[in-house]
């Protein structure tokens, strides 16, 4: 990673936590405003070549502002549902959809994301790239294995360049996820950033103010906390997210696991 790479790197990071602390405006010292003419420029490179995106074959869609109608009566079904929809312009550009997977019985916790990724895209599973390692782990810190608990995603599609899903979109896709929990009965929900406690609070998220703070959906206690990609690239912010999954294990009348001692040497 070059110098001017890493910087641009920080730099966004930095304005992603402050757009969602609420900015909307930044001042710039004289000084700092120096220090970002002064990074030099990278050398152009030049431009790969575009794999070929694979495509579903093209189907009617629904016309704006419709609701899915669930037909399905069992998890199976409405995966079944959910991998020939056409409510939203995402199911042109998919590899596969992305129902969701894990324990369908009541789970302690179901973990709901924004999105399916470009990995997750290719495999059909969420929460499957790096991102995902990370709430594996997570996960296990908890005291849990991943196929115990359920993970989800607000849209079921992935959006092109990895962008936030439109309104409109998760208006089309969140009966899926609605028709998912009634099934699941979940004890307790995580949503996993901003796009996620809005599209199922129904409601403005300032994640860095909201998080930690005990909601509830459909009389099921939700914890709202920062997502994974999130804290890939801010991983100061890792602290935080554990005081609240340490809260969620609390309201299930449960303590983290005792970390295992590393054995003497000698």
């Amino acid at each position: 990673m070059t110098q001017h790479t890493r910087f641009i790197d920080d730099l966004k990071a930095f304005l992603e936590y402050k757009k969602e602390e609420g900015f909307q405006t930044l001042e710039i010292s004289p000084e700092t405003l120096a220090q970002l003419k002064s990074v030099p420029a990278p050398k152009p490179l030049p431009k790969p070549a575009q794999p070929a995106v694979r495509r579903a074959p093209a189907a009617p869609v629904n016309a704006p502002g419709s609701t899915v109608q669930i037909s399905g009566k069992t998890l199976e079904e409405i995966e079944g549902q959910i991998r020939t929809c056409s409510a939203c312009p995402l199911h042109a550009s998919r590899i596969n959809t992305v129902p969701g997977e894990g324990n369908p019985n009541r789970p302690d916790i179901l973990f709901i994301g924004e999105d399916p990724g470009a990995d997750e895209d290719a495999q059909g599973r969420p929460f499957v790239g790096e991102a995902g390692q990370l709430l594996d782990k997570m996960i296990l810190a908890m005291g849990y294995r991943r196929e115990e608990l359920f993970i989800a995603n607000m849209v079921k599609c992935r959006p092109p360049d990895n962008r936030v899903p439109l309104p409109e979109e998760i208006t089309a896709c969140i009966p899926y996820l609605k028709a998912q929990i009634a099934l699941i009965r979940p004890k307790l929900i995580v949503t996993l950033g901003k796009t996620a406690a809005e599209g199922l609070l129904n409601e403005k998220v300032a994640i860095t103010q909201a998080r930690g703070i005990w909601k509830t959906y459909e009389g099921i206690d939700l914890m709202p906390t920062f997502h994974p990609a999130y804290l890939l690239r801010l991983p100061n912010k890792k602290r935080e997210v554990w005081a609240d999954l340490k809260a969620v294990l609390a309201k299930l009348g449960k303590e983290p696991p005792a970390k295992k001692e590393e054995p003497q040497q000698g």
